[in-house]
């Protein structure tokens, strides 16, 4: 096999580890929410611990992938796409564990009636990332598809907006302290973002996909 096309080969495999992780990080924020909402917080320390720990491993890879990317002269033509893609994918991903890291800090008091909109609004926000992940591989694999998974992004998102939307309705109308309602605002937006974070890597991937069949 050429060289160059086995390290290529190589740096894809890099990618797809890459990937795995942000999954897992998705997956991992989703339990561990569900873990705040029950009240089981030694579980719930264990998945923030779990997702800072795959939040560090996947910064290392991802600068040696950067690293390869410029060291190695490797996929020239869509260095600048991937390098970009690397690094917006990686804001979702911080996004992901900024977000529950909140929870350990503020330990925000969530409303018994506003719960299942919680998990609804973080199974949708988590929905997008997973579905950003699946475009990113098509990307490097099966450009055709990269449309099918976006469109998937875009429609979680959706959902997400959605469910935070009635979350802030609902609260804002009930009898409570302002700050309270502030509070269950401000949590509800940024798993919100998180969904938005990954359409924005949807809005690259789908021009990079364009680029790459000129």
């Amino acid at each position: 096999m050429d060289i160059l096309l086995r390290k290529t080969l190589n740096l894809e495999h890099q990618i797809d580890d890459y990937l795995d992780l942000v999954i897992r990080g998705a997956l991992l924020f989703k339990e561990g929410l569900k873990c705040y909402c029950t009240g089981d917080i030694e579980h719930f320390t264990a998945h923030l611990r779990d997702l800072g720990a795959i939040e560090s491993s996947a910064d290392a890879l991802r600068r040696a992938i950067e690293t390869r990317l410029y060291s190695e002269t490797l996929i020239p033509e869509s260095r600048g796409d991937v390098l970009g893609l690397l690094e917006s994918i990686d804001r979702v991903l911080n996004r992901t564990a900024e977000t529950l890291t909140q929870f350990d800090v503020e330990m925000p008091d969530l409303i018994e009636e506003l719960k299942p909109l919680f998990m609804e609004l973080t199974e949708a926000s988590m929905a997008a990332v997973e579905s950003m992940v699946s475009a990113g591989r098509s990307y490097f694999r099966d450009p055709e598809r990269v449309r099918d998974y976006i469109n998937k992004t875009m429609f979680y998102e959706h959902e997400a907006d959605n469910r935070g939307d009635q979350i802030k309705r609902k609260v804002f109308r009930m009898n409570i302290d302002l700050s309270w309602k502030v509070h269950m605002r401000y949590f509800a937006y940024h798993i919100e973002t998180i969904s938005d974070e990954a359409e924005d890597v949807c809005d690259r991937l789908a021009i990079a996909t364009i680029k790459r069949s000129l």
